[in-house]
């Protein structure tokens, strides 16, 4: 079933931390959010010691007092589970429920997610904890919906505890069975590392030059991913015991060694995401030549939200400068770009948007994270923008419940993500490729989505014109099959270079590459080689267009007489050798290109392609803007400028401007960070 949030309206909501203030600020602090627009408020996930100050003893006063001011005011909220810190009497009485390094050294109470999953002590008070703030609170009438944890896998998404070995053996244990077909499986016999008992298996520990086996570091990741869908789960299936109908349960953030879609899919009514486009503007990694795309790469991270939830929520939005005591030194939004970020988040699908954090922390280690409102609490220039934002969204309430529109899909699936990781050879052409489509489609205007291979049926797959599938480098039957219906049904399917070469395992296959999906590619691949730095950049000609085969060629010949040379190398030794061969299978047709994919590559095979600029007919923009796009009782396109100067865009039909209620249309300037969102009839 499709898990995808269902509001009436643009919502918006922030981070509040009652712990963290006089009790008598509370009601001051709701009046003046909701005179601001916010009307739901996330609450209690950093505060179990506020429920059970100590082990067995439950109070519920503090929150009961929050909750009935909000009631009073009017004001919605959104309760957590606060598992993502446990209190300090936990930590010191049960070491065991600690997160350790891989070198065994346990992390210590004094941050947050020092805990692991897989400790029995702390699944048991988890269930407690979760168990009695439910019974609790579940049914307070300004309670709408429940988060769970916080930021599942952030700060770390490694798991190094004895608690972490013992359920990884027990995992192998139901995936495998016996120790031969976990011996066969993880190839054990090279480097003599063939096991006889199950206790001689651990998670990955320190080894010489930091080899580890691959087969096993996949296992590992998938173990951890198990474990954080159990956990989450674990909770879920408490909270439906309580939760009352019409209220949701999620949780939020998008991170690494999880299978987002499975943890939604067993546990959750709809994902959120937490955005923050400064990150680009850190001083940790901001470069002053850099020529990325900056806070626009979030609507990456956007597109993966929606991959899970068509209708998502961002349960954390930029809103003041990030920063903690230690790190991520980062400036002040300018003025427009929490705007700006706000309507990336709802072009990209976001129906409710929830700003962290309405007071910016005068304590502890956030203290340079700021919220809306800064330490002093007066009225500033990011409030009046709020305001400004909330009667927007007040503007474009019908947009609520529309569909992000994309007729191209960049085809992913979680084990060759997982594998980019172990691998470096295949993560160095997953980054390429991932960087260059990302850009191509932005700057093209070409609006796409992630589609998880691995979460999708065949028939979903058909309404996209066309499929890039990079790096399909592991390759299972169910796969190829769904490849297969795909292109037969009438889809256009673009691979890359490095496919097919590895089985479920990790382990490399035998038959002549690319493997399975030789038959429907008509393609062989005689030879490979990494692009050497001595050659610099190899290139290839496509029809009289010169495209770069960057990071690692794939030398091609046909495999069947109907296969097509499209492109040939046109340097380095090869020169002459097949780049790119198509095939037609039933009603569509498939390329194997040769190489990754750079921007200038991605976006050649988008304009060969048909695919690129979309909407030309409808609005003309430069590459400085976003044009997104959803689709409800009429179509509505997202036009964000990111660039600190005006942007001229040119409007080829009659639009109506949902800010401003004017029809509009031919030439229109933006402003610097400004956005519009522009209706445009069936």
């Amino acid at each position: 079933m499709e898990r995808s949030m269902n509001l009436e309206k643009i919502t918006l909501g922030t981070c509040y931390y009652p712990e963290h203030w006089p009790e008598g600020m509370w009601e001051e602090d709701l009046r003046r959010m909701l005179e601001n627009g916010i009307e739901v408020v996330r609450v209690a996930e950093f505060a179990w010691s506020k429920i059970e100050p100590r082990e067995g003893e439950f109070t519920y006063e503090f929150f009961d007092r929050f909750l009935e001011i909000a009631e009073r005011a009017g004001m919605k909220v959104i309760f957590c589970t606060p598992s993502a810190t446990p209190p300090a009497w936990l930590t010191n009485r049960y070491p065991e429920v600690l997160n350790a390094r891989q070198d065994g050294v346990l992390y210590r109470h004094g941050c947050r997610r020092h805990y692991n999953y897989n400790s029995p002590k702390y699944q048991e008070l988890v269930k407690r904890i979760v168990e009695k703030s439910a019974a609790h609170y579940a049914a307070h009438p300004a309670i709408i919906g429940w988060q769970i944890d916080n930021e599942l896998n952030c700060e770390v998404n490694e798991f190094y505890s004895e608690s972490d070995t013992a359920a990884f053996r027990v995992f192998l244990q139901e995936k495998y069975g016996t120790l031969d077909r976990l011996n066969e499986a993880w190839g054990t016999v090279f480097w003599n590392q063939t096991y006889t008992e199950w206790e001689e298996i651990y998670v990955p520990r320190p080894t010489p030059s930091n080899s580890t086996n691959p087969h096993e570091v996949l296992d590992y990741i998938r173990f951890i991913s198990d474990s954080t869908c159990r956990f989450a789960r674990m909770q879920s299936d408490i909270l439906k015991k309580y939760v009352k109908p019409g209220d949701f349960i999620t949780t939020n953030g998008l991170f690494g060694n999880l299978d987002n879609h499975r943890m939604t899919e067993e546990s959750l009514d709809f994902i959120t995401y937490d955005s923050y486009p400064n990150f680009a503007y850190c001083l940790d990694s901001y470069e002053p030549d850099d020529k990325s795309m900056r806070d626009r790469k979030w609507s990456r991270n956007l597109a993966e939200a929606r991959a899970i939830s068509p209708n998502f929520g961002i349960m954390e939005q930029q809103s003041g400068a990030n920063g903690w005591n230690s790190r991520m030194e980062a400036p002040t939004p300018k003025p427009g770009q929490m705007t700006l970020w706000t309507m990336q988040s709802i072009a990209h699908g976001a129906d409710y948007v929830s700003y962290f954090r309405w007071r910016t922390c005068t304590m502890g280690t956030e203290i340079y994270w700021h919220g809306i409102l800064d330490y002093s609490g007066r009225d500033n220039r990011r409030l009046s923008e709020l305001k400004e934002i909330h009667e927007k969204a007040g503007r474009m309430a019908c947009v609520a419940g529309s569909r992000y529109q994309a007729k191209v899909g960049l085809v992913r699936d979680y084990d060759n993500l997982w594998d980019s990781v172990v691998d470096a050879w295949h993560g160095r052409v997953e980054r390429e490729s991932g960087k260059g489509l990302f850009e191509a489609c932005q700057r093209k205007h070409t609006p796409f989505d992630f589609c998880y291979l691995d979460h999708m049926k065949a028939e979903e797959l058909s309404k996209y014109q066309v499929l890039f599938y990079p790096h399909a480098t592991m390759l299972t039957q169910q796969m190829t099959d769904k490849l297969t219906a795909y292109v037969e049904q009438g889809g256009c399917l673009v691979l890359g270079c490095r496919t097919g070469y590895k089985d479920e395992t990790g382990k490399c296959v035998m038959s002549k590459l690319p493997g399975l999906l030789a038959p429907l590619t008509g393609t062989d691949i005689p030879e490979y080689t990494f692009v050497s730095p001595a050659d610099g950049t190899v290139y290839a000609d496509w029809d009289g267009t010169r495209i770069e085969a960057a990071v690692f060629n794939d030398l091609l010949a046909p495999l069947t007489e109907d296969a097509k040379v499209e492109a040939r190398f046109s340097s380095s030794y090869y020169a002459g050798t097949p780049a790119l061969i198509s095939r037609e299978q039933g009603k569509g047709r498939v390329y194997y290109f040769g190489g990754a994919f750079s921007e200038h590559t991605a976006e050649i095979f988008l304009e060969k392609l048909g695919v690129a600029e979309p909407y030309a007919d409808t609005v003309v923009l430069p590459e400085g803007c976003e044009l997104a796009v959803r689709e409800g009782e009429q179509t509505y396109l997202f036009v964000l400028n990111y660039l600190d100067e005006c942007a001229a865009v040119e409007l080829k039909k009659e639009c109506v401007d949902l800010f401003t209620g004017e029809t509009v249309s031919g030439s229109m300037e933006l402003k610097p960070f400004e956005a519009k969102v522009l209706a445009v009839g069936k």
